[in-house]
């Protein structure tokens, strides 16, 4: 009987090649997907000339496949848990491949909006569900925190490099073609997905929340919405201001809501924990910064330095480079030391490259500017494994998938955030190019060194004593959700 046809297969089962394979499936999904936030960047330029674009829609193209992200990541690892993660995982392949080949089929820019949200879609049952197969493949804890290492460097790395494999595609075969490479290797991961990767759910898998999931979109839609057209509509028109008190309704709804759920889609009582949610703002500030950084980045060195895609992707390289040195490095330092170096680090990093940036002019000497992205390099190979430690960090077994998952929608949320505001305030200069574009830079400019002073602080405060014993506090509101997990997993007797 082949694989596919077991219904459940234990973890002690699978041999050590097999694990590797399945972590290797695993890591082709996360690259693909977190690839597609950085790499349509490089080809926006490209979009915006063939399809006739305006700045909003190039800010949609980005913000329709982070946003969806954002709102259906916890929800899609919930559903999984429940129905089953392999299940779901060969959904969310079948969905984002079909979307990567709507994406190069699209006729205008509305379509590709369309097909890059149904990528996300998919990208919603990929992200969050292969984080818990990596986790259930390998029981043993020394195995598997090296397992997850290995995926979440995946995750920089795809980030950093998109641009550099989206300017070669760009050059080469055109915009479109940044979508057509997803399409082999999605369809090579769900038939390895059938034979290779074994069926699990979770011993308590948690309750839908539609309201929640609700609330949770009206919120990020109305303000990204309200950010990306208030540009051509102004702040005080009628539409923005109305965006704007959905928001908050929907902020509200969900403080008032969820705090009355026994499985609530946002866990409020995590944020008890001044590590927990100083990692969720860290991650809202970090790729609000980065996605800000990638999206005015690749049109200056395209559109005011004239370069070709390929030539704009390489000036990254230094990005991905360093993602490539320090990110192991990094989360080794975090499980030795702790994450508040690595923290201060990268804060200090990304406020620095801020605030250096504001000196780039349309004649900028190149040494000067690549050496200027090294620092954007050092900022995203230190942030994200102690971001990530930092929100599970004192968490019991039962709340770690739901702080890791709400860690990873804070980080779409951010990017979503970056693109929308960045948009806004370079978006009137771009015809202008020259000065004019970086002239207005500035603004993001100063956006992104406040980002990485936040990212400073909050890695100092969070890090202490007295952080410490909030985690501590908030940890021993779950430890009766731990024990009916325990009991569900060993019954009496057994």
């Amino acid at each position: 009987m082949g694989t596919s046809m077991l219904p459940k297969t234990t973890d002690d089962e699978l041999s050590q090649g097999r694990r590797l394979l399945v972590l290797a499936i695993c890591c082709a999904s996360i690259i693909v997907v977190v690839m597609d936030i950085s790499i349509v960047n490089v080809a926006l330029p490209a979009i915006r000339r063939d399809l006739h674009a305006s700045v909003s829609g190039l800010q949609w193209t980005v913000d329709a496949y982070t946003l969806v992200l954002a709102g259906f990541l916890v929800l899609g690892g919930s559903t999984a848990d429940r129905v089953g993660r392999r299940r779901v995982f060969q959904v969310g392949l079948a969905a984002f491949g079909l979307g990567s080949l709507l994406c190069s089929l699209a006729p205008s820019i509305g379509w590709l909006i369309a097909a890059r949200a149904l990528q996300a879609v998919g990208g919603t049952m990929l992200n969050p569900v292969a984080m818990a197969i990596t986790a259930t493949t390998f029981p043993d804890p020394a195995e598997r925190a090296r397992a997850i290492g290995v995926f979440g460097s995946m995750s920089g790395l795809s980030l950093a490099l998109g641009p550099i494999l989206g300017g070669a595609l760009v050059d080469g075969l055109g915009w479109r073609s940044i979508f057509w490479i997803n399409v082999p290797i999605v369809a090579a991961a769900i038939v390895c997905t059938a034979l290779f990767v074994p069926e699990s759910r979770a011993a308590r898998a948690r309750r839908f929340d539609p309201v929640g999931q609700v609330l949770v979109i009206l919120m990020l839609g109305s303000v990204v919405y309200a950010i990306i057209e208030s540009r051509t509509l102004g702040w005080t028109s009628p539409v923005i201001l109305s965006l704007l008190a959905v928001a908050v309704l929907g902020a509200l709804g969900l403080l008032g809501y969820e705090a009355r759920r026994a499985d609530p889609l946002l866990e409020l009582r995590l944020f008890r924990s001044v590590p927990f949610s100083s990692a969720i703002l860290m991650a809202l500030f970090a790729l609000c910064g980065f996605g800000a950084f990638l999206f005015v980045t690749t049109q200056y060195l395209q559109d005011v330095r004239g370069m070709s895609a390929l030539t704009a992707g390489l000036c990254l390289l230094p990005v991905g480079v360093l993602v490539v040195v320090l990110s192991p490095f990094t989360g080794r330092l975090v499980g030795r030391r702790g994450p508040r170096l690595p923290l201060v680090v990268a804060g200090a990093a990304l406020a620095l490259g801020g605030g250096a940036s504001m000196w780039l002019g349309p004649a900028t000497p190149l040494p000067a500017v690549l050496a200027i992205y090294l620092l954007f390099g050092v900022f995203l190979g230190t942030v994200n494994p102690p971001i990530t430690n930092t929100a599970v960090s004192g968490m019991p077994r039962s709340m770690a998938g739901v702080a890791a998952s709400l860690a990873s929608a804070s980080r779409q949320s951010g990017t979503t955030l970056g693109v929308a505001i960045s948009g806004t305030i370079v978006g009137s200069a771009l015809a202008g190019g020259g000065t004019a574009y970086t002239g207005a830079e500035h603004g993001v400019w100063w956006l992104v060194l406040g980002l990485g002073v936040g990212i400073l602080v909050l890695g100092l405060l969070s890090t202490g004593r007295w952080a410490a014993d909030t985690a501590g506090r908030a940890a021993a509101l779950f430890e009766e959700v731990d024990r009916g997990a325990d009991l569900g997993e060993h019954p009496a007797g057994t």
